[in-house]
C-alpha cells in the first residue's frame, strides 16, 4: 500500500513530478505569503503614492475616492535643490564608505593571512564592531566625540593644542591646513567603516582559504617576490568578491538611515536621502512626495545593479 500511486481527487494518479511540484509548492507558500505581505504588496502602494498627491491625513479616505494621477512629486523633487544636495551627499558617503570598507577589510585580510601565535582571538576582536548593537556603537561615538567631556577634545586640547572644542557631529565644513573638509560627514563614514569593515574581511577572508598555497610557492621559487605574488597571483583571485562586496556595500550604504540618524540627526551636512524620505514622510506628512523620492533612489540602485550584472556578464563572455 506504501507504493500506491497518489491520486487526485478526481482519481487521476499524480506523477512524480507532480507530486514534486505539489509540495514544493506546500513548503514555499508560507515565504511567498510573507513576501508578499511584507515587500511586493509594499512596493506598489509606493508606486500607487508616488504617482499621486496624497498626504497622511488623506489615508482614511482612500479608496473612497478616486486617485488623482500626477508627475508632480517628481517634478518637485528634481526641481528642489535639496534633493540634490542630498543625492550628492548619499553618492559621496555611500562612495566612500564602500571604499574604505573593502580596502580596511582586505588589508585586514590580508595581514592576518599567514598563521601566528593568538591569531584566532584577533580575528575574533576584529568582529565586536559588527556584532555591537547599533544603539551601543552610537553611544560610544557619541561620548567620545562630545565637545565637553569626549575622549577626542581632551586629547586634543591637553595634548594637541587645540584652542577649543570640536562638534563633530554638528559641523558642516571645518579647515584642515586650509583645506575645507566635510567634518560631520566623514565622522558618520568612518564610523560606518569601522562596524560595516569586519563584514568585508571575513568574505575576503573566506575567499582566501581557496587560494592554493602550492601557487604561491611555485612563483617564489621562480623568482617572484611577495609584491609580485600578491599583485599576479592573490588578487586576481579575490576580484569577483570584492566587486560583490563593493555593490553590496554600496547599496546598504545608499540606503543607510538608522546609522545617519543616531549619529547626527541630518545635522552637519549630512541629510542623506533616507533621512530626505523621512522628513518628507514624518516632518511634511507628505506621503506622495515620500515615496517619489524612495522611487528616485530606486533607480539609482537599479541602474548600479544592471551595471553589475553588465560587468558580469562581459566577464563570463571574456572566460
Amino acid at each position: 500500500m506504501s507504493n500506491a500511486v497518489t491520486r487526485h481527487r478526481w482519481g487521476r494518479p499524480l506523477s512524480r513530478s507532480q507530486r514534486d511540484n505539489r509540495n514544493g509548492l506546500l513548503l514555499t507558500t508560507p515565504t511567498l505569503v510573507v513576501v508578499v505581505l511584507a515587500s511586493i504588496i509594499p512596493l506598489i502602494l509606493v508606486v500607487v503614492f508616488a504617482f499621486s498627491e496624497i498626504r497622511l491625513v488623506d489615508i482614511p479616505r482612500l479608496g473612497t475616492e478616486p486617485i488623482e494621477w500626477t508627475l508632480d512629486n517628481f517634478r518637485r523633487a528634481l526641481s528642489n535643490p535639496s534633493f540634490w544636495q542630498a543625492l550628492g551627499t548619499t553618492l559621496l558617503y555611500a562612495s566612500l564608505t564602500m571604499v574604505g570598507s573593502v580596502g580596511v577589510g582586505l588589508a585586514l585580510a590580508l595581514a592576518l593571512r599567514r598563521p601566528f601565535r593568538g591569531r584566532g582571538i584577533v580575528r575574533a576582536l576584529l568582529l565586536v564592531p559588527y556584532v555591537l548593537p547599533i544603539i551601543a556603537a552610537v553611544t560610544i561615538w557619541q561620548t567620545m566625540l562630545n565637545p565637553q567631556y569626549g575622549l577626542v577634545n581632551a586629547f586634543g586640547r591637553e595634548v594637541l593644542g587645540w584652542e577649543q572644542s570640536i562638534g563633530f557631529l554638528n559641523t558642516t565644513t571645518a579647515q584642515v591646513w586650509g583645506i575645507p573638509i566635510p567634518l560631520s560627514l566623514l565622522v558618520v563614514v568612518v564610523f560606518e567603516i569601522w562596524t560595516s569593515a569586519p563584514l568585508s574581511f571575513l568574505f575576503i577572508t573566506a575567499r582566501l582559504q581557496g587560494v592554493s598555497p602550492s601557487i604561491e610557492e611555485a612563483a617564489a621559487l621562480d623568482g617572484a617576490n611577495g609584491r609580485q605574488i600578491l599583485g599576479r597571483i592573490v588578487m586576481p583571485q579575490l576580484k569577483g568578491v570584492i566587486l560583490l562586496l563593493c555593490l553590496l556595500r554600496f547599496i546598504w550604504t545608499f540606503q543607510s538611515f538608522s546609522e545617519v540618524y543616531l549619529l547626527t540627526e541630518g545635522a552637519g551636512g549630512t541629510q542623506v536621502m533616507a533621512l530626505k524620505v523621512y522628513t518628507e514622510l514624518v516632518t511634511r506628512a507628505d506621503i506622495g512626495s515620500a515615496a517619489a523620492y524612495g522611487l528616485l533612489m530606486s533607480v539609482v540602485l537599479v541602474s548600479l545593479l544592471a551595471v553589475y550584472v553588465a560587468l558580469s556578464r562581459r566577464k563570463v563572455d571574456v572566460e
